[in-house]
Parts: C-alpha cells; structure tokens; sequence
C-alpha cells in the first residue's frame, strides 16, 4: 500500500457530539418557531441561528484533532474523499427529502405553482451535487442558495473550509493560526458592531444574519461566518494535546464536573436571550461578538476537558451526537410543510397547532435517527470499502 494507508477513527469527544446534538435541535426549534413568531424579536430562540456559528467551530476543532497527525500517511485527495464520505450521503439525502415535499408546500410558498420542470431538475441536481445556486435560479421565493434544502448553504461553507484546510490552514504553524483568528475575529465585529469597512453589508445590520443567498454581500457573510469560528477551533485542537483514549483527560485547562449538561445548558441559554434592545441594535450585535467571538470556544474547552462517568449521560451524548448531523441536514422540508399546514389553518384550534408543532419535531428526530441507521451508516461504510480502501489497495 502506498502513503494514502486507510486511516481508523480516532476516540470521539463524546460531549461535543453531545453539545452538536442540543444546538442541532435548537435549530429546528428556532426553525418552527419562526413559522408563529415570523418577527425575530418575537422569537423563543431569539438567537437560534448562532448555532450555525457555534458548529463552524466544532467543525474546526475536530478537523483538526482528527486529521492533522495524518497527514504523512494521507495525500490532500485522500483527505477530500474521506469528508465526502463523511458528509455528502445525507447532503444528498436532505436534498431528495426536500425534493419529494416540495410541492406540498405551495399554501406558504404561493412562487412553487409557478416552478418549470427544467428549473426543479436543475436545483435537485445541483443541490445533489453539492453546487450553490444563483437568486436567478430560485423557485421558492426564499432566495437561497438550494431551494429544495436551506440548510446546505452551511454545509457548503463547511467545504469550503476544509478546503481551506487541506491546502493552507494545516500548513500553518500555531502562531500564524493566532494571527489568523485575531484578522478573522474582525470580520465578525466588521458585521455584528456594523462597521462596515468594505462598504457592501447593508446599514444598520448589527447582526451575523445572512449567508444562505449565493451572490453579493451574501457570499461575504458566509465566509466572515465561516473563517473565525473554523479557525479558532482548530487552534484549539493544536493547544490541546493529543489524548490517547476517551478515559484519558485531554489537557484542557476547562474541566466541569457534568460537564456535558452544564455546557447544554449554556447553549440554550445563549440562544434563547431575547434581543437586547430589540433587532439592528448595538447591543445586541455586542452580544453576539461575545457569544461567537469568546464563549463558544470556552465551550469547545469545557467540552474537550471535561469528562463523563454516567453511563446515562454517555448515552445521551451518543444519541445527540449520531442524530445531529441527519437532523440538522434533513429537518427543513417538514419546518415548511408545518409552515404550510399552518398557512392553510390558521383559524385551526390551538391544540391541533401544538399537536403538529410536537409532531414535526419528533417526526424529524424520528426521520433523523432512521436516515443515521438504515441509509448513512450503510452508504458510508460501502464508499469506505469500495472507494477509500480499494483506491488505496491500488495505490
């Protein structure tokens, strides 16, 4: 066998799966709630979609801890194959899923009737194909980059990052990722304190919202989304020394005695602070500075230094952790057929609305773990044997 020798998985965090799982299912709260509060400052989770930032720095983290050792038995394809592995099953499956529902979405997204068959062919491949598409291309009316699935924008930018990585961010020492992550922090304060220095953001923003439109400022807010918090976690799995096994303490200097709940609890908490002084304000833009620039990777500490010794604890760390990313990939067609449900409803009893509230969101966890056991396990382990491994059986 050649340099690209098939690479076993290391131990897991298991509390960051854990932490993964309770912002994923933040998300398709905050998602549901928005179909009732549709204005933001009237959101349960008023800062739901500082999830998508807090799991950019996950990404980073665990790139890191899991790849930068193995870079002289790995080529930079190498590499690229196994995040496809990793990532582009259930990318394709949220797409499909989003496809199949689409047009039962119609009462809340009147702009569906009037979809050409070419147009939804086209945005079924290009979203099965990982491949942004432009405003010019939407027929949903919500403008963004896969009209079937919305949520793939982050996972486009999750690409993107790992590209970054294979062909700089590894190459580059601790300090220089220091330097990085203090130039890329201002890119966060360039939006959320409204500063503006590039002249493209519109006024007033205050806020890190955006990314999900493949054109103009909206590309910049992605990638000013996507390049502190990648960064700073993976700077963080280089301070941190390499652990041996999960029993092992990881060298964080954060270790909490129920570690796992105390940080969940910390994320809930961080979402779900109304605004402060209501939207495009100052201070609440000084709020998602601290929130994305500070605390989140104080989290990452906590969850890589702290351990679990409950067996139940364990368990639900794993559970989260396995349906975090089926959940969060595949949750945003049944968020619109609720959205379209209550669109033809509105006038329908306040039971029935809680009842389908309750229902969407176990239906999607229920959909979630069943895509994780029937379809991502299966798919991944057969691209591992035929792909990976026979690729480098060759080499």
């Amino acid at each position: 066998m050649g340099k690209d020798t098939y690479l076993e998985s290391k131990p897991r965090y298991e509390i960051l799966d854990g932490l993964r799982g309770v912002a994923a299912l933040v998300v398709i709260m905050y998602h549901l709630f928005e179909t009732y509060f549709p204005m933001l400052g009237k959101q349960v989770f008023h800062h739901g979609y500082l999830a998508v930032d807090f799991f950019f720095v996950l990404s980073g983290f665990v790139i890191g801890y899991a790849y930068d050792d193995r870079w002289g038995k790995m080529t930079t394809w190498g590499f690229f194959k196994r995040r496809l592995v990793r990532l582009h099953p259930l990318a394709v499956m949220g797409t499909l899923v989003g496809a199949a529902l689409f047009f039962f979405q119609d009462a809340a997204f009147p702009m569906i009737r009037e979809a050409s068959a070419w147009k939804f062919f086209f945005c079924v491949l290009m979203g099965v194909l990982m491949i942004p598409v432009t405003p010019g291309m939407d027929i949903r009316g919500c403008w963004e980059s896969n009209p079937l699935n919305g949520p793939n924008w982050t996972l486009t930018y999750e690409y993107f990052g790992n590209i970054l990585y294979a062909l700089i961010f590894r190459k580059l020492p601790k300090v220089a990722l220091g330097v990085l992550c203090v130039l890329t922090a201002f890119l966060t304060l360039n939006m959320t304190l409204d500063l503006d220095v590039f002249g493209i953001l519109p006024d007033g923003k205050f806020d890190v919202i955006g990314g999900w439109n493949f054109s103009g400022y909206q590309i910049f807010i992605a990638f000013s989304r996507l390049l502190y918090p990648f960064i700073c976690g993976l700077l963080i799995s280089r301070i941190l020394p390499s652990r041996m096994s999960l029993s092992c303490p990881s060298g964080s200097p954060i270790s909490l005695k129920g570690g796992f709940w105390w940080c969940a609890l910390a994320l809930v908490v961080i979402f779900s602070v109304p605004l402060i002084n209501g939207r495009n304000c100052l201070a609440d833009g000084i709020y998602q500075s601290v929130a994305i620039l500070i605390i989140f990777p104080l989290l990452v500490l906590a969850g890589a230094g702290s351990e679990i010794k409950s067996v139940r604890s364990q368990r639900i760390c794993r559970f989260l952790g396995e349906i975090s990313y089926p959940l969060y990939i595949t949750h945003y067609p049944l968020a619109h057929l609720q959205k379209a449900w209550v669109a033809g409803h509105a006038d329908a009893a306040l039971w029935m609305h809680v009842f389908v509230f309750v229902a969407v969101v176990f239906f999607a966890i229920a959909m979630a773990w069943a895509f994780y056991k029937v379809y991502d396990i299966p798919v991944r382990a057969w691209l591992t044997e035929h792909w990976l491994k026979k690729s480098k059986a060759r080499s």
